[in-house]
């Protein structure tokens, strides 16, 4: 039956409401994608070009050129689908969806709707042609056996995989690289012409030539050779290419740097409020070497007035300039154990927008007024000039406080430290009352010896200094975030939403098999989860608890609208703190700026949806960052275990799966896998509801958070995997092979969490002094190669 029109396409002309700004945009006047996807949702079907134009009322005077490239920018995008008559339709009339393609290292994979509908599942077979990362549209079929809607993908829009790094390996005459991104199943023919200098084990670069086929491999040419396979700083190196992170600033972003002044000028203070007098300090880890913000506390008859100053980047780094461009596509600097992939060149980030002591700097001020109950009464913004009156250590800060030790810390400043901890104590009590969720990070770091051997992998502490900090991090957030509320400017806010209703009834269902219960009712608010985390406090099934809570949290994200941070308690909240090393803190900068010079909210650089975009591009580059970094944790762990293979340690279960125990090892924090068939012989079942392994026949149980004495079987670096086994197995301690496992950091989920639902907490810590970068002896030749390259290839000091 014809659907009966509800707009008349041919009134583009006059009622599109996105012409305005079609036109001011692209300087010509076409139907907006919005007006077009409008039109062909109320055809009967698919249509022409030709018949889309003639339905449009698109004539010979129109750019009709212009018409058919963003018909088919519509479809490069997902948003179209042209079928094999030419015809463009709507994916979602026609029973298709576009998305992204996540892959599983197991060969199959799932599809995320652009639109935000549930997965769809790729068997192998649809797997066979595709990479990881690809957009494709896809037809949804009929659920499997185990329930999953399974699609058949129609047509690949864009591929996600232009090069590869892997192991080169010769057999035969015939070259294969094999990928180093265990999600990535297919292993890449390199023809005789194309191999380079590459030797048999050899880690390499690939461009890929022709992408997978069914029943037909994919086809590259060797770019780079990286090295041998187990050569220092391979693991980074490899993870860098693997996650595809951009390590190189192009030559004309370079240049503009280079072109910066090596100071700040006093032409460039001019309209600035002048700050150099207030005794602002920056606090941060011992290997820190780009310092973003600076704080200064005073007492005030109501409570105290905060100043954050947060290095101006945006006044070296202009909008949409080369600098730019590239900073927004790597989006987040990457912190990796020896090594930083910095956002911004060295000259920027740890010169002219690094606040070191006793040297002019332009900053951006975020002044708060700040109840005694820790309530923010009052905040304002503005440019500023600031000279840091000291370079402080959270080490030193906290012996200052805590009485121990003053070393390093003139006396005037003191009492300033003490005002700042006061506050922290108003803010801290008031984080407490809205019922923040309090999680311990569970973050490890590596202690390495002379020998750049890794002497131990300890747990990472944080000091009063640390909280003094984050809470002051997290106030102008929570102000900047008001303000361009305020002011109706365009910007990226950080969203963490409150969890799902099957997290929320998985997780009530394991407390209540621990005797606790989530409060709430359907919706429960973040104080329900804390009360639950105090009632664990002290029990010997604590880390469990929290492991199980982390795991009933959502992702946070990057978006255009305020939705809120559930984690943090929060109505309101941005990043604002850290642009050096984060894109979204640079946008949020210049939203702030454009309102305190009063441009038109007319002329926003960027429309809702673009910034829709680029909250999505960001959040894809931290997760990307954070996938790389663990990659590169977990050959760490492993290479240090390849000694302790054979021995036996004392382990907690942190994980349970149908195929077998996840174990932290209690004095190493590395965690293995305990695979089912290594337990005692019997059939195990899988009770999810109690997490826990049970015996059929013996009645044994194995769950979350027992202890279990295991002995180190097999270690692959390859795999990034751990074997272990009970010790009862093996007293003997000779060496047994294992069917399966892997290795994962001691606080994974802990720390996926974190980022998660933390933000500020978990990332000034994990950052050695939020955007610490490596130091150590390099020659000058390798210095400037690296600089070059736009990665900085310093260690840092051992221990740090």
């Amino acid at each position: 039956m014809k659907r009966k029109n509800v707009h008349d396409p041919r009134a583009w002309r006059s009622a599109d409401p996105a012409l305005t700004d079609e036109q001011r945009r692209y300087g010509q006047a076409l139907p907006s994608r919005e007006w077009i996807l409008r039109t062909l949702r109320e055809a009967d079907g698919p249509r022409s070009a030709e018949q889309l134009a003639e339905l449009l009322g698109i004539g010979a005077d129109d750019p009709v050129e212009g018409f058919g490239h963003r018909l088919s920018a519509m479809v490069r995008d997902g948003q179209l689908v042209r079928n094999r008559r030419g015809g463009y339709g709507v994916p979602a009339e026609m029973s298709l969806v576009a998305g992204r393609v996540l892959a599983h290292k197991d060969g199959f994979g799932f599809l995320t709707p652009d639109d935000g509908g549930g997965d769809l599942f790729l068997s192998p077979q649809q797997m066979q042609r595709l990479w990881p990362g690809d957009r494709v549209v896809a037809r949804a079929g009929e659920a499997d056996r185990r329930g999953r809607r399974e699609g058949a993908v129609v047509e690949i829009l864009e591929r996600g995989v232009q090069q590869v790094v892997g192991r080169y390996g010769l057999d035969h005459g015939v070259a294969m690289v094999v990928p180093e991104n265990p999600r990535i199943t297919h292993e890449v023919l390199i023809p005789e012409r194309e191999r380079g200098e590459a030797r048999d084990g050899d880690m390499v670069v690939v461009d890929i030539l022709s992408d997978p086929q069914p029943r037909k491999s994919p086809v590259g040419r060797v770019v780079e050779v990286l090295g041998e396979h187990l050569g220092p700083g391979m693991e980074i190196e490899a993870a860098i290419r693997a996650h595809g992170i951009p390590h190189e600033f192009p030559d004309d972003a370079l240049a503009q740097a280079e072109a910066l002044p090596d100071r700040v000028r006093e032409a460039d203070c001019k309209g600035r409020k002048d700050l150099r007098k207030l005794p602002l300090v920056t606090i941060d880890g011992e290997d820190a070497r780009d310092f973003d913000d600076a704080v200064h506390a005073r007492r005030t008859v109501t409570g105290w007035k905060l100043w954050v100053a947060i290095a101006d980047v945006d006044a070296y780094v202009p909008r949409d300039t080369p600098l730019d461009l590239h900073a927004r596509e790597r989006g987040n600097s990457v912190y990796f154990p020896e090594r930083v992939v910095p956002m911004l060149p060295e000259k920027i980030s740890n010169g002219l927008c690094s606040l070191n002591p006793d040297v002019d700097r332009l900053c951006m001020v975020c002044e708060m007024q700040i109840r005694r109950s820790g309530e923010i009464v009052r905040s304002r913004f503005y440019e500023a000039v600031m000279r840091s009156h000291a370079r402080l250590t959270y080490n030193q800060v906290a012996a200052a406080l805590d009485g121990a030790s003053r070393e390093g810390i003139d006396k005037r400043l003191l009492g300033n430290l003490r005002e700042l901890d006061a506050l922290y104590g108003a803010l801290a009590k008031a984080r407490e009352q809205r019922g923040t969720v309090a999680f311990e990070s569970g973050e490890t770091r590596f202690i390495f010896d002379r020998d750049q051997k890794i002497e131990r992998i300890v747990p990472v502490t944080r000091n009063r200094a640390h909280v003094i900090i984050e809470e002051c991090m997290i106030a102008a957030n929570v102000a900047a975030a008001r303000f361009v509320i305020k002011h109706k400017r365009g910007a990226l806010f950080r969203v963490h939403q409150r969890p799902t209703g099957e997290k929320v009834q998985t997780l009530r269902e394991f407390l209540a098999t621990r005797g606790l219960a989530l409060g709430g009712g359907e919706e429960p608010e973040p104080a329900d989860f804390q009360a639950v985390m105090q009632q664990a406090a002290g029990r010997p099934d604590q880390d469990v608890i929290q492991t199980m809570m982390l795991r009933a949290m959502m992702q946070a994200r990057y978006a255009p609208d305020c939705e809120g941070h559930f984690g943090l308690a929060l109505d309101e909240y941005a990043h604002f703190t850290s642009p050096i090393r984060r894109y979204p803190d640079l946008v949020l900068h210049r939203a702030i700026k454009r309102a305190l010079r009063g441009v038109s909210r007319r002329d926003e650089p960027m429309s809702h949806e673009a910034l829709e975009g680029l909250g999505a591009a960001c959040s894809t580059t931290e997760r990307r960052a954070d996938e790389a970094t663990r990659d590169v944790t977990l050959w760490l762990k492993c290479e240090y275990m390849q000694q302790h293979v054979g021995e036996t340690f004392d382990g907690t279960i942190s994980g349970v799966a149908p195929f077998g125990l996840f174990v932290t090892l209690d004095d190493i924090h590395v965690e293995g896998l305990v695979h089912i068939t290594a337990l005692d012989n019997d059939y195990y079942e899988h009770d999810a509801t109690r997490s826990r392994l049970v015996g059929r026949r013996s009645g044994r149980k194995h769950g979350m958070g027992d202890s279990l004495r295991v002995q180190v079987v097999r270690v692959s670096l390859d795999e990034r995997r751990i074997d272990l086994e009970p010790a009862q197995n093996g007293k003997d301690g000779a060496q047994r092979p294992s069917s399966s496992g892997r290795a994962e950091s001691a606080g994974k989920a802990k720390k996926r969490a974190s980022v998660a639902t933390g933000d500020d907490a978990g990332a000034q810590s994990r950052k050695g002094g939020r955007g610490s970068k490596a130091s150590g002896k390099q020659s000058g030749a390798k210095r400037a190669k690296a600089a070059k390259k736009g990665c900085d290839r310093r260690r840092k000091p051992r221990g740090s």
